[in-house]
């Protein structure tokens, strides 16, 4: 069973690693937002703006690879004269930074590598979760929970 505070946790870590990191975010890759953790605050973003844009990019530069034949996208880098935003793969979702134009690449990509296998793991955790049946039951619908549910709908 995954740990609810596990995605947290490792986003801290990485945000820690450098002084010009601003924030990370975890998406799916359909771009929803999965987990952020920021290092201002008051630094003003729309996390599931920035994460679902990021998580777009690197799926269609991942399919020009494919298309191309030249290998397994590794990380996508966009500059901006003020900050950078980094996008790489873990497993299932995508992991995103946004930096500071003065930050130590290297680094950055060293970390998204490391932590971007924990969080593959944690993901696959999470995903294989069952989910919790409405009213704490973990059995089917019988059939006269159906037919409850129907005539309740009739009335309205």
């Amino acid at each position: 069973m995954s740990d609810p505070k596990a995605f947290d946790k490792i986003l801290t870590e990485i945000i820690r690693q450098d002084k010009g990191i601003k924030k990370v975010i975890l998406v799916d890759k359909t771009g929803l937002t999965i987990a952020n953790v920021s290092k201002l605050s008051y630094y003003p973003v729309d996390v599931d703006s920035i994460g679902a844009i990021a998580s777009a990019v690197f799926c269609a530069s991942e399919e020009q690879g494919v298309n191309l034949q030249i290998g397994e996208l590794e990380i996508v880098t966009s500059e901006f004269s003020e900050g950078k935003i980094f996008a790489s793969a873990c497993g299932k979702g995508v992991l995103c930074v946004v930096s500071e134009a003065e930050v130590n690449i290297g680094l950055i990509r060293l970390v998204m590598k490391k932590q971007g296998v924990q969080l593959a793991d944690e993901l696959d955790k999470f995903l294989a979760v069952e989910p919790i049946a409405p009213g704490g039951k973990d059995k089917e619908l019988d059939e006269e929970d159906l037919k409850s549910a129907l005539a309740e709908l009739e009335r309205v």
